[in-house]
């Protein structure tokens, strides 16, 4: 277990306290013991702090006041954080090692130090990069590229002649390069379109376990360098996501929208396709968006919560809002010829 001091070291902080107290894991105020490292990331959460059994705190330098005991001072409490999770990592180790129960095609290359798990299956013309990681039931499909440190979690799909670039993470059971929803209405019903593109993913890509990313009809689906994806995400085809974007989950990206750099994406927004989102855009959750954001900012849509009985009238109202408008309007005329010809009165 690592002492205190090797923790300001590992994480360059300055440290309040006793260098050789043991930290055994991370944890939140509530639940943390004698022990633990915890952490305070926003000021309206010092008063946690008259609680906790944490054994020492991750703080601001302008709070180490409100606190007596152990603590790592930072300027950004939250990013130290996930910085310290890193060290705590428990996640299984790679082997490094092809399990003989994997099956991997002839002609395969594989960087050194790759693991692939039992049950996985690599397809011809792959190439894999040095120390990459194909987890149990994974699935890699014909002349796909996957770059160095990539990890590819257990029943993951990757379809054929998909790129993924370096330390990426694919979690559990998401789909890259399916088919995209492409047809054509014809007289004897619905024409598939062949998909002829690809999906492209940048380096230090996370996409969510049970998301989708559809490969491209003619242009592949591209996202950028270190785009996060959440869970239960719908990528169309031909989409590009920017780098450093990130998007929540169940948010359906319809095709050939383009999203860019920056943004966040809250959960459940659907957009719909052949959009433009400029950069630092950030949508509300469930934000229906139809037409192109050209401009950086906050938007929203959506109905809030309301009590019951509140949301039916409002609902109820809703239905009468063009009867509404159209009355307003009239008035507005009343009141103008009304204007023109003097008072009334």
């Amino acid at each position: 277990m690592p002492a205190l001091g090797t923790l300001a070291a590992a994480l360059e902080l300055e440290l309040k306290g006793d260098p050789d107290y043991e930290i055994r894991s991370l944890a939140t105020l509530e639940s943390a013991t004698a022990h633990d490292l915890s952490f305070v990331s926003e000021k309206k959460h010092l008063t946690k702090l008259n609680k906790t059994l944490a054994g020492a705190v991750i703080l601001h330098p302008d709070w180490s006041d409100r606190w007596p005991g152990n603590a790592l001072l930072s300027e950004a409490p939250y990013i130290t954080y996930a910085k310290a999770s890193v060290l705590f990592d428990n996640h299984p180790l790679a082997s490094g090692c092809v399990d003989s129960r994997a099956f991997v095609a002839d002609g395969v290359v594989l960087g050194t130090g790759v693991t692939i798990d039992a049950g996985a299956c690599v397809e011809p013309g792959v190439s894999l990069g040095d120390r990459v990681w194909i987890g149990a039931g994974a699935y890699i499909g014909h002349d796909t590229v996957i770059g160095n440190d990539t990890v590819v979690k257990p029943g993951a799909v990757i379809c054929h002649a998909v790129t993924i670039g370096e330390r990426c993470m694919i979690h559990p059971n998401a789909t890259i390069g399916a088919d995209g929803f492409g047809f054509a209405p014809g007289p004897d019903g619905w024409v598939k379109i062949e998909q002829l593109a690809s999906v492209v993913l940048g380096n230090d890509v996370q996409i969510g376990a049970n998301s989708t990313i559809d490969r491209g009809a003619l242009e592949d689906t591209v996202v950028e360098d270190g785009a996060i994806i959440d869970n239960l995400v719908q990528i169309g085809h031909g989409a590009r996501v920017g780098s450093r974007t990130a998007i929540a989950a169940q948010a359906g990206i319809s095709g050939s929208t383009h999203i860019g750099a920056r943004c966040i994406i809250a959960g459940q927004v659907g957009m719909a396709g052949h959009l433009t989102i400029a950069d630092d855009v950030h949508i509300g959750g469930q934000g229906r968006v139809a037409s192109s954001v050209t401009e950086a900012g906050h938007y929203s849509s959506g109905t809030p919560i309301q009590p019951l009985r509140a949301w039916l009238r409002s609902a109820s109202r809703f239905t009468q809002l063009d009867h509404m408008a159209r009355r307003i309007a009239e008035l507005e005329k009343l009141a103008g010829l009304d204007k023109k010809g003097g008072d009334s009165a």
